[in-house]
């Protein structure tokens, strides 16, 4: 058995090329930045070009095009170099804070914690700069953090600026005693007004960076959803988590009512979900790459003082800008 100094060692993960990927006419660099959203393309390319991403086919392995349906790709990734995370003057929105929290609203495309290809430019980096006195608050790469949102995805989180605090929070969200709703547009109107999502959920046993419903030893996974608005081949949803699983809304909506949130390349299909636009929404998400999901509320105990927590805040401009153009366009 390794002793706590042994040097950390390379995590596998596998990707299966299927017809479906080769029908989104991606290339190869393209795919694997989907497949591994916490990773830089950058990143990708020298991981690459250092031999750490290989296939079982005998041909070489070109990031300009796709391999044939079938191959699977081996990647490679290294363990995170030992660092504590370093303070960065970023843009920070902060919603509330007092001496021992602080509620921001995390923009789309904002790591939540340094990883492997994206070590600055986080929202750690930026609290740390905002609270300089931060570290030794949890974990050294992740100081006051309890809990993330996906980098494609906006909203409300929550921060502890002490020990105490983190300690209460960690509480809690293990609990689910907190209030997380979310909203999305979705593909499709064959939704019910409202209802209730459940599975269990866990790591996908072939795409290792994606979760999947109902699979062995899986999670048990609750999501509350109410749709607030259809459009002729859309929904505007809001989802209720009574669980918090990684990826817990977008296998819920793409799995177990076939309806993915828009523009999620993970989950869906961005390049059919086009097709589904307004003119003046094709435009806004042209290059726009992220799903259109959003964390509006987060309401908790405030686990030193006492007092209810209710913070909101609106979902980013594309997001709002797409929504009114299907509301102008019904």
């Amino acid at each position: 058995m390794a002793d706590d100094n042994s040097p950390p060692t390379d995590e596998e993960i596998t990707c299966l090329i299927t017809d479906e990927d080769l029908e989104k006419n991606l290339r190869l660099d393209k795919f694997l930045s989907i497949k591994l959203p916490d990773f830089s393309r950058t990143f990708i390319r020298k991981m690459y070009d250092s031999g750490l991403i290989s296939s079982d086919s005998s041909g070489k392995l070109e990031l300009k095009r796709m391999p044939p349906s079938g191959t699977t790709i081996k990647i490679l990734i290294p363990p995170p170099v030992p660092m504590e995370a370093q303070a960065e003057d970023l843009p920070l929105e902060v919603l509330f804070e007092d001496e021992h929290l602080l509620f921001i609203n995390k923009a789309a495309g904002m790591v939540t914690h340094p990883a492997p290809g994206n070590y600055t430019g986080t929202l750690v980096n930026a609290i740390l700069h905002h609270c300089p006195d931060l570290k030794g608050i949890g974990n050294v790469k992740r100081p006051g953090i309890v809990h993330r949102l996906d980098k494609g995805t906006s909203g409300v989180m929550v921060v502890a600026k002490t020990q105490k605090t983190l300690e209460g929070l960690i509480l809690l969200f293990s609990t689910h005693d907190i209030v997380r709703k979310y909203q999305c547009l979705a593909i499709g109107v064959k939704l019910p007004k409202e209802g209730t999502l459940s599975s269990t959920i866990g790591r996908h046993p072939i795409h290792r960076q994606k979760m999947k419903a109902n699979v062995k030893n899986g999670k048990d996974s609750i999501t509350h959803f109410r749709v607030l608005e259809y459009f002729e081949k859309l929904s505007h949803i809001e989802l209720t988590l009574e669980t918090g699983r990684t990826h817990q809304i977008r296998v819920h909506l793409s799995e177990l009512v076939k309806s993915p949130i828009l523009m999620d390349p993970a989950y869906g299909n961005p390049k059919s979900h086009i097709h589904f636009l307004t003119p003046a929404a094709k435009k806004i998400l042209k290059d726009y790459p992220y799903p259109l999901l959003h964390a509006k509320t987060l309401g908790l105990v405030h686990p030193i003082t006492g007092e209810s927590l209710l913070i909101e805040t609106p979902p980013p401009s594309p997001f709002y800008e797409v929504l009114n153009s299907l509301q102008a366009d019904q």
